[in-house]
């Protein structure tokens, strides 16, 4: 009979999740894991099989979170344009997608999100072609805008750019 999980895989995807964001992917091994959730690297190998198993085991959380999240904005915003529904879904980790993109699941995943948000969009801004196009261009200016907050001042409202493309 399996033993009980003292720390449980969300505990150790979210402590990943810190250390990929403070630090990227060099970051993460089994010693820095097991110091941040006091598990032994021993027990991080059974539990994972290797420090690219635990790294993609994470990430793959986050997207399920992420898709998760994405779905409940897009039902609890149906009476809101296309902005309350980028507001509902919140911030994304742009660090995320970089090192996601070179693995063919998680990228596939990406894409998926990406499609579902922009078809979110596509049925605010009234269907159609024009409406899709302006879905991608607005979906990609909130990803910039999202990559580059750290960098300063955002040189744009995602309120302008809605009302430039509509």
């Amino acid at each position: 009979m399996p033993r009980t999980r003292s720390v449980p895989d969300a505990q150790v995807y979210a402590a990943i999740q810190r250390l990929l964001d403070q630090g990227g992917d060099k970051a993460v091994s089994f010693g820095s894991v097991s110091a941040t959730t006091g598990l032994a690297p021993p027990t991080l190998v059974q539990r994972y099989g290797s420090r690219d198993g635990m790294v993609r085991a994470a990430r793959m959380a986050y997207w399920d979170a992420l898709d998760h999240r994405t779905a409940d904005a897009i039902a609890n915003t149906a009476d809101k344009g296309p902005q309350g529904l980028l507001k509902a879904i919140g911030s994304v980790n742009p660090t995320a997608f970089a090192a996601d993109l070179r693995d063919p699941e998680l990228a596939h995943r990406a894409n998926g999100w990406r499609l579902g948000v922009e078809t979110a969009l596509t049925l605010r801004l009234g269907g159609g072609p024009k409406a899709r196009e302006s879905a991608g261009l607005l979906f990609a200016a909130w990803q910039g805008q999202v990559l580059w907050a750290g960098a300063g001042e955002p040189s744009f409202r995602l309120k302008d750019a809605v009302k430039r493309l509509t």
